[in-house]
């Protein structure tokens, strides 16, 4: 396994896979570091493989893996031409594999394809075990098939709640901003409760509302000095964090939100609002642990 920090990149032969692919290219060539893209088939003695499957079977699932990762690197190749490309073919769960991954890696990238209801509900794909597991930052493509990815030049989106990962992932969307010369667009929302119409009347939303942007703003001051170049627009509201996240994403380049908020168990490893953003949004979506 590579050791060296590079943009991971899981390859399934799919289309939202392929879509990552070439969104993992532009962002490796931004950093100057590879992109290693990343492909699995079945191994002697894993799990859901009957015994005694012929030596043929794997010998076709090897080649077909070998063909996925050709196709991926040619799509990468075709975005960006001088970027570097690593190419592994391994055995065993993907999920487990890019887990394994994602401690050497600077950001793994995966495509989420439309799914079902039940999907939905059950979080059952590989892209939801890596986002819940994961060491570090995950970037979920959404199915960009009406867009150019080349198309995501609009400003960088965070949710901001005070959390220790929020803190985190605030620092990351400072990083990706400061990378793209883009603009950064902090969301706060006072309360993750619903707000019916009944309380939000008797709320001196005026004097909250001043006393949160007043602490927003000491928060995001905190990396002026680092990212000075970064225009910074403070949003602060009263509504569901996700109805929030999910408005500002229509026509972002990148959305991010730590894997967990202030309203988590401290057990929780993904929390209510990523797990809706998931499956939601509009544009690329990066959770950070």
């Amino acid at each position: 396994m590579a050791t060296h920090r590079s943009i991971v990149v899981g390859v399934d032969g799919s289309e939202p896979s392929f879509q990552a692919v070439s969104w993992g290219a532009r962002e490796a060539s931004l950093r100057k570091i590879p992109l290693s893209l990343v492909t699995t088939v079945p191994g002697r003695g894993t799990a859901g493989i009957p015994l005694g499957m012929p030596t043929a079977f794997f010998e076709q699932e090897e080649l077909d893996g070998r063909q996925r990762l050709a196709e991926a690197a040619k799509h990468a190749s075709e975005t960006v031409a001088a970027v570097q490309i690593e190419s592994h073919l391994c055995t065993g769960p993907p999920a487990a594999e890019l887990i394994e991954r994602s401690s050497a890696a600077v950001l793994v990238v995966l495509g989420a394809g439309r799914r079902s209801v039940v999907e939905r509900a059950l979080l059952g794909s590989v892209a939801a075990a890596v986002v819940t597991h994961a060491c570090g930052p995950v970037v979920i493509v959404q199915d960009l098939s009406y867009i150019s990815v080349s198309d995501l030049s609009g400003p960088i989106v965070v949710g901001v709640d005070g959390s220790g990962c929020s803190t985190r992932a605030v620092t990351a969307a400072f990083e990706e901003a400061s990378l793209h010369s883009a603009e950064l667009v902090a969301v706060h929302v006072w309360s993750d409760a619903e707000m019916n119409l009944p309380f939000r009347r008797t709320l001196d939303w005026g004097g909250i509302e001043a006393r949160e942007r007043t602490l927003l703003s000491e928060n995001l001051a905190r990396y002026a000095p680092q990212y000075p170049e970064v225009r910074v627009r403070a949003i602060v509201a009263l509504d569901r964090p996700v109805r929030q996240l999910q408005n500002f994403a229509d026509g972002a380049r990148l959305v991010v939100v730590g894997s967990r908020g202030r309203g988590g168990f401290a057990n929780m490893r993904i929390g209510s609002t990523t797990r809706m953003l998931l499956h939601t949004v509009s544009c690329p979506l990066m959770i950070v642990p």
